[in-house]
């Protein structure tokens, strides 16, 4: 690079994740369902799901002799997945914990490799009134055992 200061250009969108396991088939079958998802590419180790225009957003990736996944070290914490309405995220699969968390209200999700998902709802109509929302107002509020929608 030149010495000039350039501005870095954001990603216009994040296209994909992909997970590797050594678990492959109950891993896709557990994102296939979850996403409602089909896939837009597969072979019997690799397969790319896709549950809107993107050519895929999930790549479930089988790796023999992958390890188990360590509680406490670093990594990805969790992927999250916005829905728009709340009865939207009812899954049917056994759920972690439900959080309201002022700007949203999440369900989490451990998939087979002990990953975890995040799914939400906004709360807010617009970006801007999520962005101003005050969260320790919230925390006040629930410490002092007050029922909050």
């Amino acid at each position: 690079m030149s010495g000039q200061s350039t501005k870095v250009i954001s990603p216009a969108t994040l296209a994909h994740v992909v997970l590797r396991t050594a678990n492959f088939k109950q891993m896709l079958d557990y994102y296939k369902t979850f996403l409602g998802a089909g896939a837009s590419y597969e072979n019997e180790m690799l397969s790319f799901l896709t549950y809107d225009e993107e050519h895929h957003r999930i790549a479930i990736m089988g790796v023999p002799g992958t390890g188990d996944k360590k509680p406490g070290t670093a990594g990805l914490k969790h992927i999250a997945f916005t829905s728009k309405t709340l009865d939207d995220l009812e899954h049917n699969i056994l759920l972690t914990v439900c959080i309201n968390h002022g700007p949203t209200t999440s369900i989490y999700y451990i998939d087979p490799d002990g990953n975890m998902i995040e799914t939400q709802v906004d709360n807010f109509d617009t970006a801007q009134e999520a962005t101003g929302f005050n969260p320790e107002g919230l925390i006040r509020r629930t410490e002092r055992g007050e029922f909050v929608e």
